[in-house]
């Protein structure tokens, strides 16, 4: 006998940040692992990723206390991801293990748009 057991494969990895002065920026992955949840103490000001050739991939401004991040905008490797809560930065890595899907665009549905006049009020006057 044999079993084959298909086990939901992981798209990403994080490496938290374990420093006490970051415990005000919780910043976990999702259940299925694709987008990266930021919530802070403090409102978060920015956040950019630095990839494996030492370029910006990704640089946002929040201003926000929450933040999702769709990891599909990230390339496969490894990101040192810096959120900025002025003045700290606290720094974290995010590792994409294989390319995740990007969302299909929504085909248009086509349809006739036909214009229609407002009605018109009369107003009489009884003199």
């Amino acid at each position: 006998m044999s079993f084959t057991l298909n086990a939901q494969e992981h798209y990403a990895k994080l490496e938290k940040n374990r420093n006490v002065q970051a415990q005000g920026l919780v910043h976990e992955l999702n259940s299925t692992k694709d987008t990266l949840i930021l919530r802070g103490d403090r409102k978060i000001n920015y956040l950019y990723s630095i990839n494996k050739e030492y370029g910006r991939e990704l640089d946002f401004t929040i201003n926000d206390t929450i933040y999702k991040l769709p990891l599909n905008k990230l390339t496969k490797g490894k990101h040192v991801m810096v959120a900025v809560q002025s003045p700290m930065r606290i720094v974290f890595v995010v590792k994409i293990l294989k390319e995740i899907p990007k969302e299909q665009p929504e085909t248009l549905i086509a349809e006739k748009i036909v214009a229609v006049e407002p009605a018109k009020t009369l107003v009489s006057g009884s003199n």
